[in-house]
């Protein structure tokens, strides 16, 4: 007699649940991590596993996928060519490409989610993985601006050259949810620049994502027409 089929939750059989899933453990595990080089080479595989999840959670088109491979290549061969050879260039081309593809990603996240028919629980985890993808996308741009503007960033008074991980996501959610409070402050005109689209961008993700869960509810008065 067979036995009968394991029925898994269905939230795991949801492509974008394992997205949101790795990138809450890669912005959770951050700060424990970087402060050892064991810790550093674990992160960096941390942030493959954020690559393949995007991957396959925008696999849905070839198109799609062939973009983020192209992307997600030399993201990973450059992180590890730094680790191996220890020069910072190579590792601000990773940052570079990784930013670029969590663009691609985020971008076909959001036309996923906002098409016009009903919102499922992969599409809420789709919406929620975006939010934190614009998050991890400006923690890089700020550690490339530093690369090539060294001080643009200021800790209490402080110009720094470089941010740790931790507090690059740290200062990048601040500005993204516009909360103000961080004491990171940006000093060079192209810092404020990144901060200012960084606080529009986060403003008008809510205010687009609400106005598409609103209009999933059509007005009481036609349903009783």
């Amino acid at each position: 007699m067979r036995s009968p089929p394991i029925c898994w939750p269905e939230t795991l059989h949801q492509r974008c649940f394992w997205l949101f899933a790795a990138l809450a453990l890669l912005i959770v595990s951050v700060p424990f991590l970087e402060g050892t080089a064991t810790g550093r080479i674990a992160l960096h595989f941390a942030s493959l596993l954020v690559l393949i999840a995007g991957a396959a959670a925008i696999s849905r088109s070839a198109g799609a996928v062939i973009i983020t491979a192209l992307l997600a290549l030399p993201t990973a061969v450059f992180v590890f060519l730094s680790l191996a050879y220890g020069q910072t260039q190579l590792l601000v081309l990773s940052q570079g490409f990784g930013a670029a593809f969590y663009v691609a990603v985020t971008r076909y996240l959001l036309s996923y989610t906002l098409q016009r028919d009903v919102m499922t629980i992969d599409k809420l985890y789709g919406a929620a993985a975006a939010f934190l993808l614009l998050g991890v996308v400006w923690s890089y741009l700020y550690a490339i601006l530093l690369a090539f503007y060294p001080g643009a960033l200021v800790i209490n008074g402080s110009p720094v050259d470089a941010l740790p991980p931790s507090s690059a996501l740290y200062f990048s959610f601040a500005v993204l949810t516009a909360v103000g409070m961080s004491d990171i402050l940006p000093m060079h005109p192209v810092a404020r620049m990144l901060c200012s689209l960084e606080m529009i961008t986060g403003v008008l993700f809510i205010a687009v994502l609400i106005a598409r869960l609103a209009g999933t509810y059509p007005p009481r008065e036609s349903k009783l027409r």
